[in-house]
């Protein structure tokens, strides 16, 4: 009866504890030294609140939290889980427990928490046996300079995939350590939704990249549309009073900010006009001409019709 009393509080417990905190995150614990644990529980001491119980228990806390789709979270409970309670925000969160991650080498029967790469090049290994053990997990190898040499890129695990012991004992000799020994946050719940481990994880260069591009080219877009914002509103203002100034001066508006500027404009065309002017070559005068003027031919007499003519004329007259 005590042990059922017990279990009825743990119960009761972890579901006031659901319904009163925003966050909640299921963190899982697996291969988890138990001084590392502590260490983290001290650094995150102040941001959240970290509690451990059976899954059964859980599973029945949630059942009975008022909280909408909460019931989600069950489907994260697998291995060894802690909760994580917090007021957070969880992208902080993420980003605090994955920080506080150092490597270690893998064991069998562990998850791989990513893809595991194996890469090209050399190694310290002398051949032997080890070139079986190698192909046996699907790494091309060959002999370079008297020792082995990886050919190419291998993927030996897939995010999940369990580490076999062969596996394991391969990447120990390679000195590859993908295990991460820390506080692994699976899922986050907030207002109703469930936030997995692929959108909290976050390249944050990249993401403030991606904002300012954002901002950058609907700032532009608003300034080509005229939308005032408080963002732009000055630089309209700005925009509008440079295009008035170039209109006014273009059309010769009379206003008492345009006099300035006006005068300006017609001491210039004024200028290149009188370049143009002097430019223009003046014709030379002609010259007086040496010679006497000519003076007209006069006009002879008609002359007199002979007396021969005159008497053909009669005769024939």
């Amino acid at each position: 009866m005590k042990n059922i009393e017990i279990k009825k509080n743990k119960v009761k417990e972890f579901t006031e504890l659901l319904d009163s905190y925003p966050i909640l995150g299921i963190v899982n614990v697996d291969s988890l030294p138990a001084k590392q644990l502590q260490n983290m529980r001290s650094k995150l001491r102040g941001k959240v609140l970290l509690k451990m119980t059976k899954v059964r228990l859980l599973k029945k806390a949630i059942e009975q939290s008022k909280k909408s789709n909460i019931k989600d979270l069950e489907k994260y409970l697998d291995g060894m889980v802690m909760v994580l309670f917090s007021k957070e925000n969880p992208f902080s969160l993420f980003k605090v427990l994955k920080k506080n991650k150092s490597s270690a080498p893998a064991k069998a029967g562990q998850k791989a928490p990513k893809d595991i790469l194996v890469s090209k090049g050399g190694t310290n290994l002398p051949p032997g046996p080890m070139i079986s053990q190698l192909s046996n997990v699907g790494i091309k190898t060959g002999v370079e300079n008297g020792k082995i040499a990886i050919k190419e890129d291998c993927i030996v695990a897939k995010e999940g995939d369990e580490i076999s012991q062969p596996l394991a004992e391969v990447l120990t000799r390679l000195e590859i350590e993908p295990m991460e020994i820390g506080l692994n946050l699976s899922a986050v719940y907030e207002n109703g939704e469930i936030l997995t481990k692929s959108v909290l994880d976050i390249d944050e260069e990249a993401y403030l990249n991606n904002l300012s591009t954002a901002f950058n080219d609907s700032f532009a877009l608003a300034m080509e549309i005229g939308f005032a914002t408080k963002e732009t509103v000055t630089k309209l203002i700005e925009k509008a009073y440079r295009e008035a100034i170039i209109l006014g001066i273009e059309k010769t508006i009379l206003e008492p900010e345009l006099i300035k500027e006006l005068l300006q404009k017609i001491h210039q065309e004024s200028s290149s006009l009188y370049n143009k002017i002097n430019k223009i070559e003046t014709p030379k005068e002609q010259e007086p001409s040496n010679k006497e003027d000519e003076k007209p031919t006069e006009t002879k007499e008609e002359e007199k019709p002979t007396d021969t003519a005159a008497g053909l004329g009669a005769l024939f007259g």
